[in-house]
């Protein structure tokens, strides 16, 4: 059983080794070719709803959406996996299970994480986020970001917790940066991954509401050792200065989704509505601030999820409206449609995280207005 308190430093040979090996595979985490400008989501035109997303304890609110894409211990190629950020109370920073739902509907629980019974330190419990990831071997990471009441004065900095792939948690990563992760994606070669998270609590509940600019983005670079959990080999700050503040609804609004594609990291710049990217994201050593703005505004309302479509597009789901968003990786957004409707304003707070379906063909996301996982297809 591993625990990690703090990072454990690698030589800067096995590091850039690392960081080239993560470099080779970006590609393919995200897009094959660079878009031309054609949509990808232009050629669904179907909603359809898988199951619902509530486990037998009743977690509510679903946010972090991944694909498996290889079968280890209880993980199913070609399902996806979901963590739940609420009890059954609905209460916000307090949900503690993953579930695993077949393409047919079938829901099973992958995890029920008990906050008692942790292998590490997690300041403040368990509240799991859109910060989901599978990597080599099976090892499943999911942030925490927990309160102790739903609200966002209890909000404490949480973790990342790594699960081997029959659900158990071996290890916690804190400290270090690590503070309120929110989303995450990864990418790995070999025995080497790498995890970039988004922070959004850094400064964020003391402004009591008011904007703090203090909202980053981490790189995680971690050796892979079979059935031992992963190590954390270097921990290096690639973005800072995203906008970010609490808010009564949706508890912390602040930098969201990550996508890899052809080495750049595409970030949600939630707060201000604006997609951006920070170039050579898996090589380099220092914060490129907020990096490039890639498109502001327009369709976009608050986006949350993020990933990449096949042709290169970035995929994006508004958290103030029910629209799904694609923006080509030159800032032109080529198509947008609702994916839910409901309340008022139409969609508000239904969407987050999204993931897209093994051999593209469609779009997963959760509707947390129904709590559910959804196919655009």
């Amino acid at each position: 059983m591993s625990v990690i308190h703090r990072a454990v430093v690698a030589s800067a040979a096995t590091v850039a080794a690392a960081a080239t090996a993560a470099f080779v595979l970006a590609p393919a985490a995200g897009a094959q070719a660079r878009s031309s400008g054609s949509s990808f989501i232009g050629h669904f035109h179907h909603l359809k709803t898988i199951a619902s997303t509530v486990p037998g304890n009743g977690d509510v609110n679903p946010y972090g959406t991944v694909v498996i894409q290889r079968t280890h211990g209880d993980l199913r190629r070609g399902n996806v996996l979901i963590s739940n950020f609420n009890n059954k109370k609905n209460l916000q920073g307090t949900g503690r299970t993953i579930v695993q739902i077949t393409p047919g509907g079938k829901l099973s629980v992958f995890a029920k994480i008990r906050p008692n019974h942790l292998p590490g330190p997690c300041p403040g419990g368990i509240g799991l986020t859109t910060a989901l990831t599978v990597l080599k071997g099976g090892w499943v990471v999911v942030g925490s970001l927990p309160t102790s009441d739903g609200m966002a004065a209890t909000a404490k900095a949480g973790c990342l917790l790594v699960l081997d792939n029959t659900g158990h948690v071996r290890e916690t990563i804190s400290g270090h940066g690590i503070n309120g992760p929110w989303d995450m994606t990864s990418v790995g070669f070999g025995n080497v991954a790498q995890l970039f998270v988004t922070n959004v609590l850094n400064g964020t509940v003391a402004a009591n509401g008011k904007v703090v600019h203090r909202g980053t983005v981490l790189r995680l670079t971690m050796a892979l050792y079979g059935s031992k959990p992963p190590a954390v080999k270097d921990i290096t700050k690639i973005g800072s200065g995203f906008p970010q503040r609490t808010d009564p609804a949706a508890l912390v609004i602040g930098p969201t989704g990550v996508a890899l594609s052809q080495g750049t990291l595409y970030v949600a710049n939630s707060l201000v509505s604006k997609i951006n990217a920070i170039p050579n994201a898996v090589l380099r050593g220092s914060s490129a601030g907020t990096g490039m703005v890639v498109t502001s505004g327009g369709k976009l309302n608050v986006p949350l999820g993020l990933t990449v479509a096949p042709n290169g597009n970035v995929l994006t789901v508004n958290g103030a409206d029910g629209r799904i968003v694609e923006t080509t990786p030159f800032g032109m957004q080529v198509a947008s449609r609702f994916l839910d409707k409901s309340g008022t304003p139409p969609g508000a707070g239904a969407l987050f995280g999204l993931a897209v379906a093994p051999f593209g063909t469609g779009v997963y996301y959760v509707d947390d207005a129904v709590n559910t996982l959804r196919l655009l297809h």
